[in-house]
């Protein structure tokens, strides 16, 4: 079975993808691309996961939402159809393998329904994240922010402990890191986490 077809069906969609676009591997913590770059390429996970991060001029970082396996970036595809330049940074959360869909071809392709509808999806699923991560900047507490990152990134890796640091995630969410331990302090008192060496055992379930 070629990778397209674990996505598509239609066998002429599928050759043209299997013709245009190249698979990559990246590891852990790899970036694929950063704010800034030009987009040559649409993003197409075919195995592991991908953090997204909005990513402004002075380098402040804000996370979004991850990518899964079958699911691509809405974000670089609305940046490359107005000829822009990428908005978001993304991560290989894990190990993940990649299916890069020239920009070139994105446009073409939507003469074949399954593709146009793709595409949609995406469109809806990607914005419908976005607006959960709105929702928590203007009305929730800080602490429901972190526990949703927490719980993302969880997710994302299929671990509960995250070897992660208090700086990483203060960046990443755009706070001072002090806010970000007070807040563990008392989120492990809630036994919402358990605060290790270096590492942060997510007890909640999503």
């Amino acid at each position: 079975m070629s990778k397209a077809s674990s996505i598509f069906s239609d066998p002429n969609l599928i050759k043209e993808i299997e013709t245009s676009a190249k698979i990559k591997m990246f590891k852990m913590g790899e970036v694929i691309i950063n704010a800034g770059d030009e987009i040559l390429f649409i993003p197409l996970v075919m195995k592991g996961s991908i953090r997204i991060i909005r990513q402004n001029l002075d380098g402040a970082e804000s996370f979004l939402y991850h990518l899964y396996p079958g699911q691509t970036c809405a974000m670089s595809l609305t940046c490359c159809q107005a000829g822009k330049k990428s908005m978001i940074k993304a991560i290989a959360e894990v190990n993940s393998e990649i299916l890069q869909i020239p920009v070139t071809q994105t446009e073409d392709w939507f003469k074949y329904p399954e593709w146009k509808a793709y595409i949609s999806n995406n469109y809806s699923n990607r914005f419908a994240e976005l607006i959960q991560v709105i929702d928590l900047i203007s009305f929730s507490n800080m602490d429901f922010q972190l526990l949703h990152y927490l719980e993302e990134r969880s997710k994302a890796l299929n671990t509960r402990v995250l070897y992660i640091t208090h700086q990483e995630i203060a960046d990443e969410l755009h706070v001072h890191r002090e806010t970000i331990s007070r807040l563990l302090r008392l989120m492990e008192q809630k036994k919402l986490v358990l605060l290790g060496r270096n590492n942060i055992e997510v007890l909640t379930q999503k």
